[in-house]
């Protein structure tokens, strides 16, 4: 299966791994599943920290690369496909960064990893961390 880690989801795997529920852990420690992380949580993470919002005892760019070699995870690049496919989605909430990741989510048939309770609302495959 592959998975789409939410932000939040990719950053307790990194840095508070038990904060995830354990059927979470073990869909990501399984290899059989492929991990991805989207450029728009990147982006989310870098503008959080840079408004002080979210710090890291190292570099953002550094614990991505140690965890896309630790974790297996493979980065999910934003295409004009999913910019698009936000027309179909309804507006039920306004974080752009969690309607991007269903945007992808959906155009790529991906699951999507979170524990965000607004998810559940749109019509995309989730499983709750």
């Amino acid at each position: 299966m592959r998975l789409l880690l939410d932000t939040h989801v990719f950053l307790w795997l990194a840095i508070e791994p038990e904060s995830l529920s354990a059927r979470a852990r073990a869909l990501c420690q399984d290899s059989e599943h492929e991990l991805l992380l989207s450029f728009a949580s990147i982006w989310e993470m870098q503008i959080k920290q840079q408004l002080g919002k979210l710090t890291f005892a190292t570099p953002l760019a550094d614990l991505i690369a140690v965890q896309r070699v630790g974790n297996r995870i493979a980065l999910l690049p934003i295409a004009l496909a999913h910019i698009l496919a936000l027309a179909d989605l309804p507006l039920l909430h306004k974080d752009p960064f969690d309607r991007l990741l269903i945007a992808q989510a959906n155009t790529e048939g991906i699951t999507i990893l979170s524990a965000d309770s607004t998810l559940p609302a749109y019509q995309v495959r989730l499983i709750h961390a």
